[in-house]
């Protein structure tokens, strides 16, 4: 049901100026309507008719992630049917912990279909920031509460103070603490979505995690690509043990995130963005030594050429980028990547337009 449904006369008049007159919402609203048909190309290929959204290459499964994912473009798209199926599926089949955070991953083949209910903090970071949005776009306060609450659980369960006393978050409530430190995955303190959520909720925990995060991301970019996984230790960046140090395809958000949040200049921007160019006509680098700056994969698929060429557009201030049209036939994550790179140009680096 959208907003015509629920409110007619001079109601549906007011409700629908102020609407516009929200600078956030009017922008997604434009983007709406410019990826009216990524955005239904996207559903169709990656969610299921119950709102599961299905990542195929890794077993068929569904995770915390791409429900996150999945709802946050459904908001910004205005699809509250969307939004609502992929929610209560999310709610239902992954909503199995004692507090609001989701269990990380559902296995279709598996019986009782989740093996872990530890939680993964992006999933539950895009799932809050998503329904925050949708409580603006669609105007339901029940969306409002359900992101407080998730992000009150996410800063009592997932903030592990560091040595110099600022907060870092945990890619899960359990199992990423050392006997010095801390591990944690860069990408996922995605700085505009902590910055949000925490001034809605009064959390300014989760602020100052972005601003350490992103300190962390700086620091890590002055000697290479800023990679997948790091150990925080004792005040010290050091690679963490069973985990890549590389600039893979977790790291490849990062950037992303950071163009997104108005941050384009950031070091970690500058640093991958000059690691793509080494990488062959028509591809882009997926994974980078973080080492030697050698270029170890590369991929054709449009959402990680999207994400190159948005992260060389921005970094060099240039005005147009390359970043391809929308592949309806990519798997689910390079085309959600796809899809973020188009918002996340739109919203953060506005001048690097596609030619």
């Amino acid at each position: 049901m959208n907003r015509r449904d629920l409110i007619s006369g001079a109601a549906a008049v007011s409700c629908l100026a102020a609407f516009r007159a929200h600078p956030v919402l009017a922008q997604d609203e434009g983007i709406a309507s410019h990826l009216r048909d990524v955005w239904t190309a996207w559903r169709e290929a990656n969610m299921a008719s119950t709102g599961r959204v299905i990542d195929g290459p890794q077993q068929g499964a569904s995770h915390s992630e791409g429900q996150g994912y999945g709802m946050l473009i459904a908001a910004i798209m205005g699809d509250r049917r969307a939004f609502d199926r992929m929610d209560v599926w999310a709610r239902v089949n992954l909503g199995i912990r004692s507090d609001s955070l989701l269990a990380w991953r559902w296995l279709p083949d598996l019986a009782g279909h989740v093996p872990d209910l530890n939680n993964a903090s992006d999933g539950d970071l895009f799932r809050a920031w998503a329904l925050l949005l949708a409580s603006r776009r669609f105007g339901v306060g029940e969306y409002r509460d359900a992101a407080g609450a998730i992000a009150s659980d996410l800063a009592e369960s997932c903030i592990f103070t560091a040595s110099d006393g600022e907060p870092l978050l945990l890619p899960a409530a359990r199992g990423f603490t050392t006997d010095a430190g801390a591990i944690i995955n860069p990408c996922y303190a995605m700085p505009l979505a902590l910055t949000e959520l925490a001034t809605e909720f009064n959390l300014p925990v989760l602020a100052r995690a972005a601003r350490k995060g992103g300190a962390i991301a700086a620091e890590l970019a002055a000697e290479g690509v800023v990679p997948d996984w790091v150990e925080v230790a004792n005040g010290t960046l050091r690679p963490a043990e069973g985990f890549s140090f590389d600039a893979g395809y977790e790291a490849m958000r990062l950037p992303l995130f950071l163009i997104w949040s108005g941050l384009s200049d950031h070091p970690a921007v500058l640093r991958y963005a000059e690691a793509q160019t080494r990488a062959p006509q028509g591809t882009a680098a997926t994974v980078i030594d973080r080492a030697t700056g050698d270029i170890l994969s590369t991929g054709r698929e449009a959402g990680y050429k999207a994400i190159a060429a948005l992260s060389t557009c921005a970094a060099e201030n240039r005005i147009g980028s390359e970043i391809p049209p929308y592949a309806p036939g990519d798997p689910y994550y390079p085309a959600t990547m796809q899809v973020f790179a188009m918002i996340a140009q739109a919203k953060g680096s506005p001048m690097c337009i596609p030619l």
